[in-house]
């Protein structure tokens, strides 16, 4: 088990030990990795190889929606809505925090408070290797896009 990781980033690490994904480590970077732009020179890879963790709530049901972007892509919320047969909106900090046991910034593509319904956008398909959040906005951790579908049961679609 590593050691010397802030206390979410720690909590995340154990997360995916305990998931069976022994290979995965948890990185924890001097500057911040919150947007995919930081996350991308941090890392030394392309933005797309970014993976966005991003919090949607279904506006009647409220009920927790994630989408793992491309960190070069931006959510067309219209597909998104029309994939679940319900409008969705853009969570805010507390729903985010709430739900996911994270701040925006630092959310994992697993390990949530609550299960989610999982959206993976089909452009992170073309990377060998991408790098998500881990727990906290300046840790990160490297896994290829099969790992992250089997990761969060997510469903591959067109995000854009």
């Amino acid at each position: 088990m590593k050691s010397g990781l802030s206390q979410n980033a720690q909590k995340f690490q154990e997360k995916l030990f305990e998931l069976g994904f022994h290979d995965f480590e948890v990185i924890e970077m001097p500057d911040t990795t919150r947007t995919a732009t930081d996350a991308a020179q941090a890392v030394g890879c392309e933005v797309g190889q970014i993976v966005k963790s991003l919090v949607f709530m279904t506006k009647d049901s409220r009920k927790p929606v994630l989408v793992e972007t491309c960190g070069s892509n931006r959510v067309n919320e219209e597909k998104i809505s029309t994939l679940l047969g319900e409008q969705i909106i853009k969570a805010d900090a507390d729903f985010v925090r709430l739900k996911t046991g994270f701040v925006i910034g630092g959310i994992p593509p697993v390990g949530h408070n609550e299960e989610m319904i999982t959206y993976i956008d089909e452009d992170l398909m073309k990377y060998q290797e991408i790098w998500a959040a881990a727990g906290t906005p300046n840790a990160v951790f490297k896994l290829t896009p099969e790992n992250l579908i089997t990761l969060t049961h997510g469903k591959i679609t067109s995000i854009k």
